[in-house]
């Protein structure tokens, strides 16, 4: 089963899944993140310098790993919904998703047709014209999702509404987001952690997907006991940074052992 079509199932079937967000250009980190077995990445094209050059090298460096990749666009424009899912994303993610009538205008922005996106069955996303119209139509729906971002108190309130939008797979919460609404730094607080509590519930009512961003990837368990499904571990310059922070501090530690 191709990539694409086996996370919308998995994720639709409310399997547990982790990913991570992918903020490097090169698709290199691609190749790597399907090789050491992710379930699927998010390239951040909100809060990192992607274009519609790097995103097209991306996804095929995803493909080429049987990765399943999402987009976070940086706004709900149409325009960044279509060359997402033309460059052949496993879905889009939006941020700061506040209002059930807001993801109606986002489901509608996902499909083909006067009020959608543009049809072409020659991109990447549609087999480079090797599906035909007609398959790529049928097949389409089953292999690309619509994950909404809750990242404030008021989308907290609008949750399950939001989620019952039919065309609205998941909910993310996005705890650092969250807590920065409510004036606060610590994302641990428990009027945060309750919110966040909040949210997952409603998506579950709602039958969508609940999802979590971790920033403590241990912290998983007892996201999933709450309702928890779908979880971003961190992201690829957060690894780095970790890596290469204890790597530096293992060798100074060693050489001030051996003096």
């Amino acid at each position: 089963m191709p990539a694409r079509q086996k996370f919308a199932s998995r994720l639709r079937a409310r399997e547990t899944l982790l990913g991570t967000f992918v903020k490097l250009r090169d698709p290199a980190v691609m190749e790597m993140l399907g090789a050491l077995g992710f379930d699927f990445v998010i390239l951040d094209a909100e809060h990192a310098a992607f274009g519609r050059e790097n995103m097209a090298m991306a996804m095929i460096a995803a493909r080429a790993a049987g990765l399943a990749a999402l987009v976070r666009i940086p706004d709900a424009d149409g325009h960044w919904i279509a060359t997402a899912l033309d460059c052949g994303a496993a879905g889009i993610m939006v941020p700061q998703v506040n209002s059930a009538a807001m993801a109606e205008k986002l489901v509608g922005k996902m499909r083909y047709g006067p009020e959608g996106r543009g049809f072409s069955p020659s991109t990447p996303g549609a087999g480079y014209g090797t599906r035909g119209i007609a398959d790529h139509l049928a097949r389409q729906p089953g292999e690309t999702v619509l994950v909404c971002q809750i990242e404030d108190e008021g989308a907290v309130a609008e949750a399950q509404e939001i989620a019952a939008v039919d065309g609205v797979d998941a909910l993310l919460v996005g705890p650092v987001d969250l807590a920065v609404s409510m004036g606060m730094t610590d994302t641990s607080n428990p009027d945060v952690m309750a919110k966040c509590r909040q949210a997952i519930a409603a998506a579950r009512s709602a039958g969508a997907t609940a999802g979590m961003f971790l920033s403590d990837p241990t912290a998983a368990r007892a996201w999933s006991e709450a309702g928890s499904n779908l979880f971003v571990l961190g992201t690829d310059q957060a690894f780095l940074m970790q890596a290469g922070r204890t790597i530096l501090n293992d060798a100074r530690n060693a050489l001030k052992t051996g003096s």
